[in-house]
């Protein structure tokens, strides 16, 4: 049976009840039509159904869908599409995941501006959560792909103005396939710095904080740094140690993150420039599967102010990651890594995706995506997963 040389677009409309679908294209399919594309989306019970096909000359298919919809109580309206099916555009495939606490027409109005500045045409918006919209992922194509990295800088720039997170990836196969997902500790998976506590119970909270304060400027290592802080805890009763970390304020989101990662059989780990006793103790807390820190030597229940082994510094984060990857069977590009300062930089470029957590400017502008005003649980909207579908794993 011929079919018409020009595809028609058909648009179906209306209240959505079992079985439009199927007594739509069991028309298309007795008349001999050619389907060429198909979508379909439902919002608050009202359908969005579109058909592209090719339909037969020697038959009004197009009557007998009006006839059926009519009967189906909804409403249906055709576009012929002259020239031909359209080609398919080019460019490359982003996913922008919006979250806060509610988002806002002004706040979704202002990401739409940003990406339509940037010439990246928006070609679906899904929402993740469920009573509230406080998360959406909108899917992008980037006309000009070395407008990625200017795009990226004008979302933070957006997102730190306002009180919700914007994230941008590529769409892609490895977005989807994460296994790995590793952790800085303090200030990141807890709500302290360890060495600031045993600072204050040693009476050295103002030196320690000068140390770090010349570090985070640059006018010493970090190795250094972590060698002069330590060299002022000596003779500090481990037991103090011991306390703080059974008694780790954990932060927001983050066992719900780690139980819902290890329902769906993530692997994870902490990997921090922190202290083995706390690191441990969070670990079996938590659940988690490995943690790397660094191991502080003891003599008599006392501190002597130095570590055993070697620093875990920001390479040697970045080499962990890489060895635990690869330990694990796991492509780096199946990886997540999550930190907020300096010493995590280079273990973020290294994962598959790089997220900066409540995090200093430096950070956030180098890394793949950043998380200021959301938990640590927000990680799962960046997988894609929906606040519906993590309802069913905890």
């Amino acid at each position: 049976m011929a079919a018409s040389s020009d595809p028609i677009l058909v648009t179906v409309t209306g209240r959505d009840h079992p079985g439009i679908t199927a007594r739509l294209t069991g028309i298309l399919s007795e008349i001999g039509a050619t389907l060429l594309d198909i979508e379909q989306v439902v919002v608050h019970g009202n359908l969005n159904l579109a058909l592209l096909a090719l339909f037969p000359e020697t038959r009004n298919g197009l009557k007998e869908l009006l006839f059926a919809a009519k009967e189906l109580g909804v409403a249906l309206d055709f576009t012929p599409l002259d020239g031909g099916a359209p080609a398919r555009r080019l460019g490359s495939r982003y996913v922008v995941t919006a979250i806060g606490r509610e988002l806002c027409a002004k706040q979704l109005h202002d990401v739409a501006s940003t990406l339509a500045a940037h010439d990246a045409n928006i070609e679906k918006i899904a929402r993740l959560s469920v009573e509230r919209l406080s998360s959406v992922e909108i899917q992008v194509l980037l006309q000009r792909e070395e407008r990625a990295e200017a795009l990226k800088r004008a979302l933070l720039a957006l997102a730190m103005q306002n009180s919700f997170d914007l994230a941008l990836q590529r769409e892609g196969l490895f977005r989807r396939s994460k296994r790995l997902v590793v952790m800085d500790m303090d200030s990141t998976l807890i709500r302290i710095e360890v060495i600031d506590e045993l600072a204050r119970a040693k009476g050295v909270v103002e030196q320690v904080a000068r140390i770090t304060e010349r570090a985070m400027q640059g006018e010493m290592d970090y190795d250094e740094s972590l060698r002069q802080r330590l060299a002022l805890l000596r003779g500090l009763d481990v037991g103090v140690l011991r306390k703080i970390a059974a008694e780790l304020p954990i932060t927001e989101g983050a066992e719900t993150l780690i139980r819902v990662l290890k329902r769906l059989g993530y692997r994870t780990a902490v990997i921090s420039g922190g202290f083995s006793i706390a690191a441990e103790a969070l670990k079996a807390r938590l659940g988690i599967d490995y943690a790397y820190s660094n191991a502080l030597e003891v003599e008599g229940g006392k501190l002597t102010g130095r570590v055993t082994g070697p620093i875990v510094n920001a390479q040697r984060k970045a080499e962990l990651l890489e060895t635990i990857a690869q330990a694990e069977g796991v492509l780096l590009d199946q990886t997540i890594a999550v930190g907020d300062g300096a010493n995590d930089l280079l273990m973020l470029q290294r994962a598959g995706l790089g997220v900066a957590f409540r995090a200093k400017p430096k950070l956030r502008a180098a890394a793949d995506t950043s998380l200021s005003a959301s938990g640590l649980d927000a990680v799962l909207f960046l997988l894609g997963i929906t606040e519906r579908e993590l309802l069913e794993v905890t």
